[in-house]
């Protein structure tokens, strides 16, 4: 089961890199709508984001249903630390607490749930 919860891990870091993508692309300026939606960021993005559905696919054979969605909480965690050291973002008292409280609820369901 380690093996495919792994597996679902990566899959929720790879969509979090092609969210990173999109920000980064929708951040630059694009003179025609095409060039907006049919530039490398935005096809690599789309590619990493099929690539991780593939892998929420393979990896539900060996997790259970109940654990996909705490898996993908860990999506917040990845994508905080982006935003802090790809945008320079700041993480506040407030976002600071809100990811303790899903890494707890992260551990509370894998010691006891």
């Amino acid at each position: 089961m380690a093996k495919y919860a792994g597996i679902f891990l990566f899959g929720v870091f790879i969509s979090s890199v092609a969210q990173v993508l999109l920000k980064k692309s929708a951040m630059k300026g694009h003179r025609t709508v095409w060039q907006e939606y049919l530039n490398p960021l935005v096809i690599g993005a789309y590619f990493l984001l099929a690539v991780a559905a593939i892998l929420s696919v393979v990896a539900y054979r060996g997790i259970p249903l109940s654990m996909g969605p705490v898996l993908e909480a860990s999506g917040y965690l990845y994508v905080a630390y982006f935003g802090a050291r790809v945008f320079k973002e700041k993480i506040s008292r407030q976002r600071a607490a809100a990811l303790g409280l899903v890494i707890a609820g992260i551990f509370v369901y894998s010691f006891w749930g």
